[in-house]
């Protein structure tokens, strides 16, 4: 089991697909042990459910949901956040590996 798990949630799940494999070469880059994955928001509440979850990126395009995953979240020690537009666009797996380290530190 990975020290640190991270969720990227948007629409479908899929542009979010590229990020990922980009972050987990980043994090072994780093000697990090991270699992990182992707899903679409509506399958959240099941991940949540089935998975400790340290960190949970949310897709630019699904911003507007972010206060319904702050609910989500409340409490539970989650980071949480809206994946940096720039870094999210160049797909630059090592700026968001650093947002969502950050959020968890």
């Amino acid at each position: 089991m990975a020290e640190k798990t991270i969720m990227l949630c948007c629409s479908a799940g899929m542009s979010t697909s590229l990020l990922v494999t980009k972050m987990q070469k980043a994090a072994e880059d780093q000697g990090k042990d991270a699992e990182i994955f992707a899903c679409p928001a509506a399958e959240a509440d099941d991940n949540l459910a089935q998975n400790k979850i340290d960190c949970i990126l949310l897709g630019p395009q699904v911003r507007y949901m972010e206060n319904e995953f702050k609910q989500k979240v409340d409490g539970k020690n989650i980071g949480l956040a809206v994946i940096d537009m720039q870094a999210y666009g160049m797909m630059d797996g090592a700026k968001v590996l650093d947002q969502a380290y950050q959020l968890m530190s």
